[in-house]
Order: structure tokens, then C-alpha cells, then sequence
């Protein structure tokens, strides 16, 4: 149970109290009236004694008695019936509520943390009206009248007749027999005789005199003058005096007469909000009886017969507060005691102290030892009750029969003599005098008798008392008999059908039990208690018993908050709406969060309805908004009603608000992180031919490698727009926002040009949701940034209010309708379209909520009713900070300006259309398309620039290439080359830069500049160029992204340029695969050699052998029948390709699927300028491509663009030759003779293949033109067209400590085995005379040529190498004459002729390529000769003649 004012003992002995009867005469209650009291009311502030009262028992012994209140009551007071009881109850609950900031306790339980109130007045409060109002009874005697006081007035002409016939009076009510109320506790009843003396008129000395006579006549112990009214009206307002009255009497409506009010308010519209008469129509509050709900003492219609003269007079608290008009009704209630003074106060406080100590004290002494007189005497026992008492208890105790056997015997009543009665009178009046161990003795010797008579009731009563008794006792010598009480109520409820009797008996033993900690029997005994007959009475008591829970040792936190759902619906069946509601929020803080979703539910819905009721619309909308937004495990059709209480609510609260501003909904859930962000109109779909860009659209989702790789592009563009640099205040566009990508600046947009706002919703429960009027609100700063700075800021406009009237500013498109089924994630897609610069944020959305059911069956009223208007922001979180110390180490979110963008002045818009862009290629292939450019803004754009991932995938043709179609229509069946008619023959030569193509040294043609006529694209003006494509090497689908930039012929501070963007996808299918290899050509060009200077300068002019091997790898495309080798071009600035060792005729090369050809071409060396390169065509056809044009040429110098090329360092060929520099040698180290070593090796030679493939398609034959690259690098080592796949590299083990630095490179054996190249000079043909001369002596020539810049050293050994069989067969018969050994010193280049001799035997055929060649650099000391490479066999005949 909850805390309470009083102690148990003192709430105890305040409901068994002595009773006094008042009978005033009518001059004498006029004389109280002055102070709008009655003589009762007047006495009852002061009826607590405030010092110890003693008497003596009959065993003589002294009775302290402390702290004695009395009862004082009109006589005629007759207590209130069933229903007016219930009623009054009621109301006193109902106006008693917590007061408002009254500190709660708060109860630590596992994981609860729990508000709960301390105390429960309104508990106290019902229970002292309830024990205040029970009705006498004839089984006890407890509030039965002891005395009562004759009122008579000094103003009277002769009061002791007035006292005569007030005794009579009293007399005949009490022994005629008439009535039955009130009840006496014994015929001699005290009468106490007051004379009444009204200072302010009456003469004190008359007043003196007739009390002197009073005395005489009553005696000095009966009688009493109590004067008052020392003020008159008049000096009301002159001074403040004290109101005692006022915690006693009026408690309840008059200073809070809304409660009041709200009391009477019917249970059945109490759980119907959707009726008109929700307990707040003043019509029905005014159907409320005036009668005050504590007037406890005010007597029925029923008139005492005979009694009219006094009726008025003798009735306590008469007069009834009435009701005031609303206007006032919160005015100060009319004051009392307003003729008192302090003094007076002082007579009213001793004339009780009087009254009690020296009239009803004795009185009660004596009546104790009389009863007990005659008791003695009637039974035939010893003086003394207690030695009976004793005598009683000492023998066999009287066997209690069952509640079962007597309940036959309920209706025993005994007569007023009964010595039964005698023992229970006695006892009670030991009870009310704190003499509790005589009354618990009386009381159990009762008990006794009565279950021996099986009289019931009156066993029942003294069980009771006997229990309360046995706590009362000062010093404990028995334990609280706890089983008595339980079965007094067990009687009361089932005996005798009494719940009244019962629930005063629950309410002591509660109390008692919650004084002992005892908790868990008290609640068990509260629950007991609870039944259906009074719904008020349960509510009490199953709070009650959940504070007894709550308030165990062990805190049992969910008995708590079950019990309190319980008690308030309870208490909402009892029409105590607010104290229902307080209950279910107190048990809400225990489910609240736990997972039980569905009491969760029936809480929040309740709270909801009882705070609409209540008229707490916030609170009502707040507990349905938790129904709704949480995952409900509700059914559809209790979803649906919850939705519509809620709507209903809603509209309600904004009637009864009526501010402009809208209420945040809660439904549908938005997902705010979740919103994207569109700037950019909508743009032109394909026609026909044409392609548009596809550039950025929400149906695109975000990649972050893709957004860093546009960035990437749009930096290199800018880049090189600015000269190489990127200026501090780049921001990269974007056009698309969402929770990924880099949203800390705002983003810019551009005047008329829409936005669009990419809203998620999600619909949490089992029914659809029918939204209306779906649009964005937003807020606008009006700026104007063609200023300086940032432009002037004007006023601030938003669209919450007004909506149409800002069109001109901006549009707001406005969606209908927008249906969201059940557990559907929906998207919205909501538009702006801006007319003015400025400053935009988009707040959230607004829109109607409807329950979204097909044919409402309700008409249209309903219709109307489900639907209310609403907003919900749009609140987004940036993303954490993670950069500083303090940003680490704290949770810091940076801002997220998606929704915030700056409107900018005008900017040009430009749309690209692809024309006849293909989907497939053949690897290598080359194909002609158009670009199509149009300004669709009303700015012009200039400056169009291009940048894309794969620059070797397209071109745009150098400045000089006007020589191809001008149109698409007219190119449609035209090669993309440049062709000029020329049978084959040796090849054609031509020089060209590569700066005529868009290459230099220092810049790569990733970015290309588009050309525009005068510069600018003007506004609505179109452009087209072609555009030729080459297909990929490697086969498989490519994706190319490009990246279109432009900017404005205005600079804006804002934004500086635009970009556009397209992602194509190519499929690239096999075509050929070529494999070429370069070898040293080892014979000399001419026989006759005229000087010695000629065969120097031809020797230097070497040539070489060029190895191309052409395979048809095509095999998917079953349309592709054949591939034509037409052309083999070169592209170098060393070398050429002379003329085709191997021609077939004047028939180009044809191969068929998988067929391989192998072509070989001389190539010789050639002299050009540092800067230019070599073309040399040589066509396999009657026709010649101009390989130095566009595009063959473009894509030479594209062909190694590729960004993974770019990152894996120097590549092979191509452009990147131009880096390479002529390497002079460096002393001493090794890094420099590798780089000798290498050049001698190293070609630089790259070899173009030109094909045609035949494809029939749609029974027409097309033909397709491609063109393959090979970079010749070094001699000997095989090149291929296709790059070979890298190995995947093994798992590496990760290494902690740093690895040991590379060895410094040094020239493979291979290289070093090409620094001198040997050629052989001998006749062919040799006759000699053998049988004249045996000896044969033939001149050889060996020519020492040093390939590299480096001094070299070199060792000619002629010794032979082998003597083995095989090959004495072929040198046995001859040797080299002269030195075996020769050491020689050649300088770079240098050509060097050694003559020899060889020497035969006989005729024969013989080879002469035995002499071995050694070399090492000069400056490598450390480094061993090297074997060169052998030159091919020279045979010689040596002829006998």
C-alpha cells in the first residue's frame, strides 16, 4: 500500500470515535448562523483534545487516554443510502488528484526505473468518507450516540424551558419507539446542557445568572456557557482571521470545480470518444446535483414526524454551497467564523475539554463498572471481569464451527438486554476510551457467545474488533491475529451478505498489515476484496495491493503494472477518467519498451482515449503516435481502428488549437536518410538513330569507385583547362545525392531547372495508406549573386503557409494521390522548379493522411472525418567525424547540406546524341560515328572538352582531316579510311608529328578539345562531328565512360563550368591475333664493292627481317566469313618496312577461320628528325590506306592511353617512345653499361596490320575495316597484338621488416650476346690444282661490326671447339693459317675487317662459321667476355682441277 499521512494507530482511533448528539434551539443555531456554520460545524475543528484524559477501570487501575477526538452531529443527522453513498464516494475521489509538480518516488528495480507517487490521497480520502459515512448498526455500539448536548440561547426569554423541551424532545426521540435512526449506546444518555452567549447582543450578566441556576438545577458536571461572537459583522473586512473550518468542511468541489464537474460524467460515454457527449458538453455538467458530496451529515428527504419546529434547526451542515456561474465559479467560497475572535477560539477548544473530561469521560467510567456489575452478578462470577476472563480461558476451549454449518443463522438478533450485548457494549465503550486490553478480552468472550448462538454477525464484529484490539495493545503481548479478520470478512461477505462491513474490515486489516511490512498478505487480502458490485471500491483496492508490491522487499515490478492496468480500467468503469489514466501511464513506464507489444499497444490506446476525453488532445496524440509507428503486432482491423481513433484525434486537437502550423504525422514512416537529391531536367530519349547520353539518373544506383573515377576525369579536365592546376575552390559536380556521397558544401542548382527530391516512405502496418496532396515544404532566401561576394541577401519565404502565391518563386509540384500498401516501402518523387537565385532548404513534406479503405460505408462525412493534413521533417544526420584527436574521441557529426542547395544565375545546358554508335565490335575493329551537340538552354556554352577512361577507344581526327563525308547519311557505305589506288610495290614513305595529332611530349590526349564554329554553341544551335571508334584488343564487355565539359561565356562565382556524362558499353569479339619477330639480316646488299668507303657506308645502313604472323582467332561470330590482310604499315623513327619478301601477286592475304599466315618484310633503317616518325604503307591490294592520316594515325598515337597502362609505368611503343633519349655511356657504373647492352638490342619498331572482314548480315554482305598494333621492342623476341594475361600472383606472407634493396641491375647473357654482329666475306667457289699443290690457301674476310656506343673488347678464337668424330668429318680437312687468337679494341660503331686465311687439303665442301666471337664492354673490368652470337653456316667448294 502506499504511504500514509497518519500512523495505523491513528488512523485507527480516528474511526472509532466517541459520538455526541447536538439539539439546538432556533435562536441558538441563529446565533452560529452569523458565522454561516452550524453549532456541529462550529465545534468540529476543535473536537481533538489537546491533553491526556484519565478514568479508572473496574479494577480501579488508571486509563490514560491520549489524543481523544469526539464526534459531534446534529441529531438528526440520518447517514446517506446505497446509491447517494456511492455517489458521494465517487465524487470525493474523483476531486482529489494528485497535486500538480508533487515529487514522485522513484522505485530502482532491475532494470525499471520508476516515477511512482509516494502517496494516494484520494485512497485516504475515500476511506475516511467511507468509515465517516458507514450507518449504525445493531451487532456493535461503536457509533451508537453516548451523550448529547441541549443548545439553548441567552437571548431567550426563559431558557430553562427551552431546556425542558429540548430534553423532552431528546427523550421522545430516543424511547418512543418511532424512529430508527439515530441509534443510542444506552438509555441513560448524558445530557450535557450548553447556554449559548452571543457577546456582540446578548446582556453577560443575564447570561451569568441563568448558568448560575443552570448549575444549580444540572449540576456544575453538566452544564456549561460558552460564549462567542466577540466581533460584529460590520469589522469582518478590518481584520484577517484564521479559518479552521476550512480542512474540515467543503473539501472538495468548491475550489476545483471542474473536477467536480467532470464527476458526473457517465460510464457509457466515458468509453465512446467518438460520441458527441464525450463528458466535456456543459449541458450535461450542468445536470449535476448541487448537494455537497462530504455532507455526509445532511439527512434525506425523509422528515422526522412530529419534529418541524426543529428540523431546520438540529440539521448539520444545512447550508449548501451553490453553484456558482461559470464566470466566477473560480472565486473564494463564502468566509466562516467571521464574528470568532482568537479568544472565541479559545472558549470553543476548553468548553470541549470541559465537556469531555468532566461530562462524557465519567459518564463512560461509570457506565463501564455498571455493565460490569451486572454481568458479574447476572453470570454468578467473581468481582471482577478479569478473573472471569480467566476462569473462561482456563477450561476447554469452545469448538469454532465452520462458516459453512452457520450460515442458517445469519438473521439471529438479540434483545437490548441480552448480557451478550452488555459484553459487547462494554467492550466498545473500553475501546473508545484506549482501554484496548479489557476491550480485546470483552470482545473475545463475545465472540464466544455468539458462535456458540450462532449469531453471525455479531460473531463477526467481535472478531473483528478483537483483532484490531489484540494490534492496538501498547506494548504487543499477543501477535495481530490475522486469521480473525480474515474470517470476519469471509462472514460479512458470504453470511451475511454485508460487503459494507466487509470492505471497513479489509481496509483495517490492510492497514495493519502494511504497518507490519507484511506486504504479500496485504495485497492478497486487497485482491480478495475486489469484486463486480462497486468498480470504484476494486479500482482503490487493486492500486492499493499493486503498491504493496511495488513496495516489497523484493520489488515485484510486473504485479505492480498489471495490477495498476487492472485498477485503471476499473476505475474507468467507475467514470474516474483521470485517475484511470493516471494508472495506465504509471504501469506504461513497466511494459514500455520490453518487447510486449501488444499490452504496449492496449496501454498507449487507452492513455490515448482517456487523455481526448480529458481533454488533453497533445497527450492523446502522442500515446497514438507510439501505436502507430512502432512494429505493431496488431491485426489489420485493429490497426485500422487505431488509425482511425487516431486521425479522429487529430483533427480534433487541430480544431481546438487552430494555429496555423501543421502536426508532425506519424505515419507514414520516412526514411530521411535515405533521400536522394536530382538537379538536372529531364532529358531527350532516343530517336531513331540517335543515342542520348545517358549522364546521371535516379534509376541509376551509386557506385563510389564509379563517382571517385568521374571525379577523377572531371579534376584532369579542369586540370588542363587551367593550365595544369586545380584551383583551391574545385568542387566536383554532382548531380545525384544520397547518404554516400560527399555532402558536406551545398550543392548548386540552377534557375530553371527542376529539383528533385527522391522521398522513401514506408508504410508499418497491415492496411494501406491512401496520401493526398503530397508536395515539399520548403524555405527560401531570396540572393542575388551577380554582385560582389556572395550576392545581397532579400527576404525569407516559405511555402508552410501560403502556397500558390509563390509559384513565381518557386514550384511546388503537388502529387494527388499516392497509395502505400501494407508493409510497402514506397518511393516519392517530389519537384522544384526555381525562377529565382537564392538560397533553398527543403524542411520535409507535407501532405493529407487518410486510412486508404475502399468504399467507406460511412459516407463521405466519415471520408472527410479519416483524413487530416500534416508535415514530417526531413532531418538528416551527416556523417561522423573521424579526423582530429577531439573528433576521434568524441562522436561528432559533421552537417549534410543535401536538401540545401544555392540556387545560381543562368547556365548553358548541353545534350549529346550518339549517331549510327555501335554495341559490337571486332577487336581492333574501326567504325565511324557521329556526335551529335545541342545547347538546349538559352546561355551559350563554349569551351567543349572530352575526357574519358579509354582515350584509345575513340577519336575526334586531327585538324587536317577534311577529307571524309560530311554527313552521316553520306558516310553510311564509305571506309573511315583515307584510300588511294596503287598497286603493290615497295613501300610508301611519309614523315608526320605527332603534334598534328593532339600529342606532345608532356601532355597525353586524354582530354580533347571539340571545335566549335566562332568558339560558342549558342543557345538552341546544334553541332555535329564525327567520331571514329576502334574496338578493344581484349575481348569481353568494356564499359567507357565519357565526360563532357562546358562552360559559360558568362563566369559566374558560383558555379564555373558543367559537365555531362555517358557510359557505353561495348562488346568487343575476336578478330586476329598477329605475332611479328625482328632478326639481323647477316649479308651484305651487293657482291661488287668498288671502295672500301661504299661497303663502310652500306654496312652501316643495315637491314632487318620482319616476321608478321597473322591468325584468324575469330570463332563466335558466325557472320564473319573472312578476313583480307590488305595493308602491313610501320610506324618508327629508326626503321622502315622496304618492301614483302613474300609477295602472293597482287591478291591481298585471305584467312579463314582459325587459319594462320605468315608474311616477311626487309626493313631498313632510316634518318628522320628527332621528333617526327616514319610511315612506311606497303599494301598487300591494289589499294593503299594512308596510314599517316586519321584515323589510322590517331589511334597509333592513342593505342597506349589506357589508364592501366599509364599506372604500370613505361609502356611499350607508341607515344611513350617519345620519352626515350639516346643513351650516352656512363663510366664506371653497371646501370650504365646495361643501358648500352640494351640498345644494341632494342628496335623500336611498331608494325600496323590493316584487315578487311566479309560479314553477311540480313542477307547483305558488310564489310568491316580494323587495323591491330605490334611493338617491336628487341631482336629476336616475339611480339603479339594481344597483351598476354599476367600470371595470378601467389599469396605473398606479409613482411614486417623493411626488404633488402634490389640488386643493381646487370645485361642479361642474351644482351650481351649482341654486342658485336660477324659477317663472313669469302668466294663462294674455290678451284684448285690439288694434284700439283697439295696445300690450298683461300683469302677470308671477317667483319667485326659493334652494334653498341660503347668501346668494346673482343677475342676471335679459331681454334675448332670439338674433336669429336662428327666434326672431323666437316673441319678435319682444313685449319686456319696464322695466329689462332687475335684481341681487338673496337670503338663505338665501329666496322672492323680481319683477313684470313684458310687453309684445305682436298676438295670438298666445308663450313666455314667456326671462328668464335667473345666480347665485354672496355670500361667492365669485372665482367667476362661474352660469346656472341654464331652467323649462319658459310659453305665454300673447294673445286679439284
Amino acid at each position: 500500500m502506499a504511504q500514509c499521512v497518519q500512523s495505523v494507530q491513528e488512523f485507527i482511533q480516528d474511526s472509532f470515535v466517541p459520538m455526541v448528539a447536538v439539539l439546538c434551539s432556533e435562536d441558538a443555531e441563529r446565533v452560529t448562523r452569523k458565522n454561516s456554520l452550524s453549532f456541529p460545524e462550529l465545534l468540529r475543528p476543535f473536537c481533538r483534545l489537546t491533553s491526556d484524559g484519565h478514568l479508572r477501570d473496574p479494577n480501579n487501575q488508571v486509563v490514560v487516554v491520549k489524543g481523544l477526538r469526539i464526534s459531534v452531529t446534529g441529531i438528526n443527522t440520518q447517514p446517506p443510502q446505497s446509491p447517494e453513498l456511492h455517489r458521494l464516494l465517487s465524487q470525493t475521489v474523483s476531486v482529489c488528484q494528485p497535486p500538480e509538480g508533487s515529487p514522485a518516488s522513484v522505485i530502482t528495480a532491475g532494470d525499471y526505473d520508476l516515477n511512482i507517487s509516494a502517496t494516494t490521497p484520494w485512497f485516504e480520502t475515500y476511506r475516511e468518507n467511507f468509515l465517516q459515512s458507514m450507518p449504525a448498526s445493531e451487532h456493535e455500539f461503536l457509533s451508537h450516540y453516548l451523550a448529547c448536548m441541549l443548545v439553548v440561547s441567552s437571548h431567550e426569554a426563559v431558557p430553562t424551558e427551552q431546556f425542558l423541551k429540548l430534553s423532552q424532545e431528546q427523550h421522545r426521540i430516543q424511547h418512543s419507539g418511532e424512529y430508527t435512526h439515530p441509534k443510542w449506546f444506552i438509555p441513560n444518555t448524558l445530557k450535557y446542557y450548553v447556554l449559548l452567549h452571543d457577546i456582540s447582543e446578548g446582556d453577560e450578566q443575564r447570561a451569568d445568572s441563568v448558568y448560575e441556576d443552570m448549575k444549580q438545577r444540572y449540576g456544575t458536571q453538566g452544564c456549561y456557557l460558552l460564549k462567542i461572537n466577540s466581533r460584529s459583522g460590520s469589522t469582518v473586512a478590518d481584520e484577517q482571521m484564521p479559518d479552521p473550518w476550512s480542512q474540515y468542511l467543503h473539501k472538495t468541489s468548491i475550489h476545483n470545480p471542474e473536477l467536480y464537474e467532470e464527476s458526473a460524467v457517465s460510464n457509457a460515454v466515458e468509453n465512446n470518444i467518438g460520441a458527441e457527449e464525450d463528458g466535456l458538453d456543459p449541458s450535461i455538467r450542468d445536470g449535476v446535483s448541487e448537494t455537497h458530496p462530504l455532507q455526509l451529515d445532511h439527512p434525506t428527504d425523509v422528515v422526522y414526524p412530529g419534529n418541524d419546529a426543529s428540523q431546520s434547526v438540529n440539521n448539520v451542515d444545512e447550508t449548501k454551497p451553490q453553484k456558482q456561474p461559470s464566470g466566477t465559479s473560480h472565486t473564494s467560497p463564502t468566509p466562516r467564523g467571521t464574528c470568532l475572535t482568537l479568544n472565541d477560539h479559545d472558549h470553543i477548544r476548553q468548553f470541549i475539554q470541559e465537556f469531555t473530561f468532566r461530562g462524557l469521560l465519567p459518564h463512560i467510567e461509570k457506565n463501564i463498572r455498571q455493565l460490569n456489575d451486572q454481568l458479574v452478578s447476572r453470570k454468578g462470577l467473581s468481582r471482577s471481569l478479569f478473573s472471569a476472563t480467566k476462569k473462561l480461558f482456563g477450561g476447554g476451549k469452545v469448538p469454532e464451527k465452520s462458516i459453512a454449518e452457520l450460515k442458517n443463522a445469519a438473521g439471529l438478533l438479540y434483545p437490548s438486554e441480552a448480557p451478550e450485548l452488555q459484553i459487547r457494549k462494554m467492550a466498545d465503550l473500553c475501546f473508545l476510551v484506549q482501554h484496548y486490553e479489557l476491550a480485546y478480552n470483552c470482545y473475545h468472550t463475545a465472540k464466544k457467545d455468539f458462535l456458540s448462538d450462532q449469531a453471525m454477525l455479531y460473531a463477526a464484529g467481535a472478531l473483528e474488533m478483537a483483532a484490531v484490539a489484540a494490534f492496538l495493545q501498547s506494548g504487543a503481548p499477543r501477535p495481530y491475529p490475522a486469521h480473525y479478520m480474515d474470517t470476519a470478512i469471509q462472514t460479512y461477505r458470504e453470511v451475511c451478505k454485508n460487503m459494507l462491513l466487509a470492505e471497513r474490515c479489509c481496509l483495517l486489516s490492510a492497514e495493519i498489515l502494511k504497518s507490519q511490512a507484511k506486504y504479500s498478505d496485504a495485497a492478497t487480502l486487497l485482491i480478495k476484496m475486489t469484486s463486480e458490485d462497486s468498480d470504484l471500491r476494486s479500482a482503490l483496492l487493486l492500486e492499493q495491493a499493486a503498491h504493496c508490491f511495488i513496495n516489497m522487499r523484493s520489488p515485484m515490478v510486473r504485479k505492480f503494472a498489471f495490477h495498476m492496468i487492472l485498477a485503471g480500467h476499473r476505475f474507468s468503469k467507475a467514470g474516474q477518467k483521470r485517475h484511470a489514466l493516471r494508472c495506465y501511464c504509471q504501469a506504461l513506464q513497466v511494459y514500455k519498451g520490453k518487447g510486449w507489444t501488444l499490452a504496449e499497444d492496449h496501454i498507449n490506446f487507452t492513455i490515448g482515449r482517456q487523455s481526448f476525453t480529458l481533454r488533453q488532445p497533445e497527450n492523446a496524440v502522442a500515446a497514438f503516435r507510439h501505436i502507430l509507428i512502432n512494429d505493431s503486432r496488431q491485426s489489420a482491423v485493429q490497426q485500422a481502428a487505431f488509425l482511425r481513433e487516431y486521425l479522429y484525434v487529430y483533427k480534433s486537437m487541430s480544431k481546438l488549437t487552430g494555429d496555423g502550423s501543421l502536426p508532425q504525422l506519424p505515419l507514414p514512416c520516412l526514411h530521411s536518410s535515405q533521400t536522394r537529391v536530382f538537379f538536372g531536367h529531364e532529358r531527350r530519349l532516343a530517336e531513331g538513330e540517335k543515342q542520348a547520353a545517358t549522364h546521371v539518373s535516379l534509376e541509376q544506383e551509386f557506385d563510389r569507385d564509379l563517382s571517385q573515377l568521374w571525379r577523377e576525369l572531371e579534376e584532369r579536365v579542369v586540370s588542363v583547362t587551367n593550365r595544369g592546376t586545380v584551383p583551391i575552390t574545385f568542387q566536383p559536380s554532382q548531380s545525384c545525392l544520397n547518404s554516400q556521397t560527399d555532402n558536406l558544401r551545398h550543392p548548386l542548382a540552377v534557375v530553371e531547372e527542376p529539383i528533385i527530391v527522391e522521398v522513401v516512405f514506408r508504410n508499418p502496418l497491415k492496411i494501406p495508406l491512401a496520401l493526398s496532396a503530397l508536395s515539399l515544404l520548403w524555405k527560401f532566401t531570396l540572393k542575388d549573386f551577380s554582385g560582389p561576394q556572395d550576392g545581397t541577401a532579400g527576404e525569407t519565404v516559405s511555402n508552410e503557409k501560403e502556397t500558390t502565391a509563390l509559384n513565381d518563386i518557386i514550384d511546388t509540384q503537388v502529387i494527388a494521390e499516392f497509395t502505400i500498401s501494407p508493409e510497402e516501402t514506397k518511393v516519392a518523387r517530389l519537384k522544384l522548379l526555381p525562377h529565382k537565385t537564392g538560397e533553398l532548404h527543403v524542411l520535409g513534406v507535407v501532405y493529407n493522411l487518410g486510412t486508404g479503405e475502399a468504399g467507406d460505408s460511412e459516407g463521405s462525412l466519415a471520408g472527410d472525418l479519416m483524413c487530416v493534413r500534416g508535415q514530417q521533417n526531413l532531418e538528416i544526420q551527416g556523417p561522423r567525424l573521424n579526423i582530429t584527436k577531439e573528433e576521434k574521441t568524441s562522436v561528432r557529426y559533421g552537417p549534410d547540406h543535401r536538401l540545401d542547395p544555392i540556387i545560381t544565375p543562368p547556365m548553358p545546358l548541353l545534350e549529346v546524341f550518339f549517331i549510327n554508335f555501335p554495341t559490337g565490335l571486332l577487336c581492333g575493329e574501326i567504325r565511324k560515328a557521329w556526335v551529335e551537340f545541342v545547347n538546349v538552354s538559352a546561355v551559350p556554352l563554349t569551351g567543349l572538352r572530352v575526357a574519358s577512361t579509354h582515350p584509345e577507344f575513340f577519336t575526334f581526327g586531327s585538324a587536317t582531316s577534311d577529307l571524309t563525308p560530311v554527313t552521316p547519311t553520306t558516310a553510311e557505305h564509305c571506309s573511315a579510311y583515307k584510300t588511294v589506288a596503287m598497286p603493290p610495290s615497295v613501300a610508301t614513305v611519309s614523315l608526320v608529328s605527332p603534334a598534328a595529332f593532339g600529342v606532345t611530349s608532356s601532355d597525353q590526349p586524354v582530354v580533347a578539345e571539340i571545335p566549335l564554329s566562332r568558339g560558342v554553341l549558342g543557345p538552341g544551335e546544334a553541332l555535329q562531328i564525327p567520331l571514329w571508334l576502334r574496338g578493344p584488343d581484349q575481348e569481353g564487355v568494356h564499359e567507357i565512360n565519357f565526360l563532357f565539359y562546358y562552360e559559360s561565356t558568362e563566369k559566374t562565382a558560383k558555379l564555373s563550368h558543367r559537365v555531362l556524362r555517358h557510359t557505353a558499353f561495348i562488346c568487343a569479339s575476336r578478330s586476329l591475333n598477329v605475332r611479328a619477330t625482328a632478326s639481323r639480316s647477316n649479308t651484305l646488299h651487293s657482291r661488287e664493292r668498288h671502295t672500301e668507303e661504299q661497303q663502310e657506308s652500306e654496312e652501316k645502313d643495315a637491314s632487318m627481317l620482319v616476321f608478321v604472323d597473322v591468325e584468324n582467332i575469330n570463332t563466335c561470330e558466325a557472320g564473319v566469313r573472312e578476313f583480307h590482310i590488305v595493308q602491313v604499315s610501320s610506324i618508327s623513327r629508326q626503321w622502315r618496312l622496304l618492301k614483302c619478301i613474300n609477295p602472293v601477286g597482287d591478291k591481298d592475304s585471305k584467312l579463314a577461320s582459325r587459319e594462320r599466315g605468315k608474311l616477311c618484310f626487309k626493313a631498313t633503317r632510316c634518318r628522320t628528325e628527332e621528333e617526327k616518325y616514319t610511315f612506311a604503307d606497303l599494301n598487300l591490294g591494289n589499294e593503299q590506306i594512308v596510314s599517316s592520316t586519321t584515323p589510322c594515325a590517331d589511334f597509333f598515337f592513342r593505342r597506349d592511353l589506357h589508364p592501366e597502362a599509364r599506372r604500370g609505368g613505361v609502356s611499350a611503343g607508341g607515344a611513350s617512345q617519345m620519352q626515350r633519349k639516346s643513351l650516352t655511356p656512363q663510366s664506371g657504373t653497371d646501370d650504365g653499361g646495361t643501358s648500352i647492352v640494351k640498345k644494341c638490342s632494342e628496335v623500336e619498331l611498331d608494325i600496323i596490320v590493316l584487315w578487311k572482314a566479309y560479314v553477311v548480315e540480313d542477307n547483305k554482305q558488310l564489310i568491316l575495316e580494323g587495323q591491330l598494333h605490334v611493338a617491336l621492342q628487341t631482336i629476336g623476341k616475339e611480339s603479339c597484338s594481344l597483351s598476354q594475361k599476367e600470371e595470378t600472383q601467389e599469396m605473398v606472407l606479409l613482411k614486417f621488416k623493411p626488404d633488402v634493396p634490389p640488386p643493381v641491375s646487370k645485361p642479361s647473357l642474351e644482351q650481351l650476346s649482341h654486342l658485336i654482329k660477324t659477317c663472313l666475306h669469302y668466294p663462294e667457289s674455290y678451284d684448285h690444282p690439288f694434284p700439283q699443290k697439295s696445300l690450298c690457301m683461300v683469302p677470308v674476310t671477317l667483319t667485326l661490326s659493334n652494334c653498341s656506343l660503347a668501346q668494346v673488347d673482343v677475342i676471335v678464337d679459331l681454334r675448332h671447339k670439338t674433336t669429336s668424330p662428327e666434326s672431323l668429318e666437316v673441319h678435319g680437312s682444313f685449319s686456319w693459317l696464322g695466329q689462332t687468337q687475335y684481341k681487338l679494341q673496337l670503338q663505338a660503331q665501329e666496322v672492323y675487317r680481319l683477313l684470313l686465311k684458310a687453309c684445305f687439303f682436298q676438295a670438298g665442301v666445308y663450313n666455314l662459321g667456326t671462328p668464335r666471337v667473345f666480347a665485354k664492354l672496355a670500361q667492365t673490368s669485372t665482367m667476362c667476355e661474352t660469346s656472341q652470337q654464331s652467323a649462319m653456316p658459310a659453305l665454300i667448294i673447294v673445286n679439284s682441277i
